[in-house]
């Protein structure tokens, strides 16, 4: 009788032991929870407390679908939010949008969806028109991404659609991502004869910094991190080159946050919020992702008009 006891007991100890080991297989490498709640970094209620800028300003909206809310709610993308609070805001950025401090505020968001850098210049910048003198240009773009995360592998690599490119193969590519940055740039520039602050994101990394696409359910890339290095340094660049342009770190503060959220051993993992801050499709952000995105840019946005406006 003991003896039988003995193996029963052993035997639900392994059936346990192989449940909870299965268990924590999907939990660390297959689960992304979302999480609920507001994400990303406290707002000073203080810099909401005076109007930042008494001129009219327009707030432009420039890129792909992460401007254009690809996935979001009504409402609830990073440029509506930074426009104006929703009505079901969270409680720690109620009051806290340009419309609040910008009582001349105007916007339009010109982004489109699965757009290219070469679409930003050739489809979204004519549609830009000339502003009068009076008028500040607040621009915030988002580029670059689908210009290498295109066409997944589906076919072979090429500019604007370079996945699986060698960093040898994709090296006129970026050259050329650089020039055209500095045209966009420029273009934007003539259209504000009375100034403009331009806000560019960087390019964030849904493999977190691992490089391991494989995981993320697309075909390897070993050059892929070395590619979307070369891009974000570009667009670091190009803020260096420009007193009027300000990186926004999309890349930075989404690390930790993307398909290795709820692995602990891991450089980036956010024991605050071990969520996954991006969509199903991987290249877009989930709505805590956009109130992240929304955050990031209110904060750069409120550093430069703070001290630069009148």
């Amino acid at each position: 009788m003991r003896l039988r006891s003995n193996r029963l007991f052993i035997t639900l100890a392994i059936g346990i032991a192989l449940a909870a080991a299965v268990l924590g297989y999907k939990r660390f490498w297959f689960d992304r929870p979302v999480g609920h709640g507001p994400a990303g970094p406290i707002m000073d209620q203080n810099l909401f407390s005076r109007p930042w800028t008494e001129r009219p300003v327009l707030l432009v909206g420039l890129g792909d679908s992460v401007t254009a809310g690809f996935g979001a709610t009504r409402g609830h993308c990073y440029f509506d939010r930074l426009v104006k609070n929703p009505p079901d805001e969270f409680p720690d950025m109620t009051g806290k949008c340009l419309s609040v401090v910008m009582p001349g505020l105007q916007a339009t968001n010109l982004s489109i969806s699965g757009s290219t850098s070469l679409e930003h210049l050739e489809k979204e910048l004519p549609r830009l028109t000339m502003m009068p003198s009076n008028v500040l240009g607040v621009i915030v773009i988002t580029t670059g991404g689908n210009d290498l995360i295109h066409n997944y592998g589906r076919t072979p690599p090429r500019e604007q659609a370079m996945y699986g490119a060698s960093f040898e193969q994709a090296k006129a590519w970026i050259a050329n991502f650089e020039r055209r940055l500095e045209t966009v740039l420029g273009e934007i520039e003539t259209r504000f004869p009375g100034g403009c602050q331009i806000f560019l994101a960087n390019i964030y990394d849904p493999t977190d910094g691992l490089g391991d696409t494989r995981r993320a359910g697309l075909p390897a890339w070993p050059d892929c991190l070395k590619i979307l290095n070369a891009y974000n340094e570009i667009i670091l660049q190009s803020a260096q080159k420009h007193s009027n342009v300000h990186v926004v770190d999309m890349h930075s503060a989404f690390l930790g946050h993307g398909i290795h959220c709820t692995q602990f051993w891991r450089k980036h993992y956010d024991a605050s919020d071990p969520h996954y801050w991006f969509n199903e499709n991987l290249e877009d952000p989930n709505e805590r992702g956009y109130d992240v995105i929304r955050r990031l840019f209110l904060i750069e946005i409120a550093r430069v008009l703070n001290r630069t406006t009148k």
